[in-house]
């Protein structure tokens, strides 16, 4: 056994934690200054670099110059110790990106495929395989060095059956036993996770929510999700659903009768997805006289055509302020993130007229931002969930 809490040897455990954490969050740093990060004595500070580099999770980097007296080592966590793989999985491919323990990411790689198509449907796990492999090989690594796998998905893992739902479009991973069929073919343990909950991860770890733990994120692109963070734990529900807001009935939109299964496309066959996802954006700014290919083409051209595209953005922030109206009022959140392709293209003007029609519809008035997570907040996310884990397993001394 690890031993019982105020053993010395935990107490060591939790030292050594503590040090690695510092080490991760400020780079480098000396014997001394770690020792003041820790509040331990120089002696116990050395005595614990000299534990931590014998277990090979520190290194010596160079020294520090610049000051009086003589250099002092800099100690830093060893990178290789460990690596994961984040994937982002969508209707047209997979992105799988592999990072060492400090989080610096070393190798990525996208398989193009359509979830849709026959011949990938049951190609999931070679699928995903394919594109962790070729990120390692991107990072010059072989597959041994993975500690941890985490894949963002449309839709939820249903806790109690193993089931992948609210993901019609992606009928490749509704294998009851597609965790461990993914665990076999990368030679990890494997976490699947819904993306909208990966990039409030993302967000809440170093973007717009930083330091915020009560949020919702709304997320609009190809479909309309939320992820909702309440005391800085993710809320997930029963079956995995908390969240799926696209799917509710809203003025002016089709019921979603039937569930998600009614339809294969990103619309999920009605509710708020049908008003506020990307494809009703350019629907929406079609019927004003834009015309446009993708919802950002179609915000970029109303922000820049006064009048019809006035016309265009009010309507969209009338539309999605009625659905934040539901949540905030169950929610009562602190802060409501926009994400996603939409809330991106219509940027702070958006937001603004968001946040305006919000304050008419609900009693709370929470706070709007943009999300700041640049790149794709999904695979980000994904990778603070396998550092995480890894770093659990990796750094524990006891």
């Amino acid at each position: 056994m690890a031993g019982t809490p105020g053993t010395p040897r935990v107490l060591r455990a939790m030292n050594d934690r503590a040090a690695l954490d510092l080490l991760l969050a400020h780079g480098p740093l000396t014997r001394t200054r770690l020792g003041r990060l820790t509040g331990l004595s120089k002696p116990t500070a050395s005595q614990l670099l000299a534990r931590l580099a014998a277990a090979g999770l520190v290194r010596t980097t160079g020294s520090e110059t610049g000051r009086p007296g003589p250099s002092a080592l800099l100690y830093e966590v060893e990178p290789g110790i460990a690596h994961v793989a984040a994937l982002a999985a969508d209707r047209t491919g997979i992105t799988a990106a592999v990072a060492d323990i400090t989080g610096t990411v070393a190798g990525r790689h996208r398989v193009d495929a359509d979830a849709t198509d026959e011949s990938v449907r049951h190609r999931t796990a070679e699928l995903v395989a394919e594109a962790v492999a070729g990120a390692l090989g991107a990072a010059g690594l072989g597959r041994d060095a993975l500690h941890r796998t985490v894949v963002g998905t449309p839709g939820a893992l249903d806790p109690r059956t193993g089931v992948l739902r609210y993901a019609p479009h992606l009928p490749g991973w509704h294998s009851p036993a597609l965790r461990a069929e993914l665990a076999e073919a990368v030679g990890t343990p494997v976490v699947i996770e819904n993306d909208v909950n990966l990039a409030a991860v993302a967000e809440h770890h170093g973007g717009a929510a930083r330091g915020i733990d009560d949020f919702v994120l709304f997320w609009a692109d190809e479909g309309v999700g939320a992820a909702l963070v309440l005391g800085g734990r993710l809320l997930r529900g029963a079956t995995g659903g908390a969240g799926e807001i696209g799917y509710m009935p809203l003025p002016g939109a089709p019921l979603a009768r039937g569930g998600p299964g009614a339809t294969t496309g990103p619309d999920g066959g009605g509710g708020f997805q049908m008003l506020a996802g990307a494809s009703a954006v350019v629907r929406l700014a079609r019927a004003h006289g834009i015309a446009a290919r993708t919802a950002a083409e179609a915000l970029t051209r109303a922000a820049a055509a006064p009048g019809p595209g006035d016309a265009v953005l009010g309507e969209l922030a009338e539309r999605i302020a009625t659905g934040l109206a539901s949540v905030v009022a169950v929610v009562d959140p602190e802060l409501v993130v926009l994400g996603g392709e939409v809330c991106r293209a219509g940027g702070e003007r958006l937001r603004e007229l968001v946040e305006a029609e919000l304050g008419g519809l609900a009693l709370p008035r929470p706070e709007l931002r943009l999300g700041t997570v640049t790149g794709s907040p999904v695979l980000t996310g994904a990778l603070h969930t396998a550092l995480t884990a890894a770093r659990d397993t990796v750094f524990d001394t006891a």
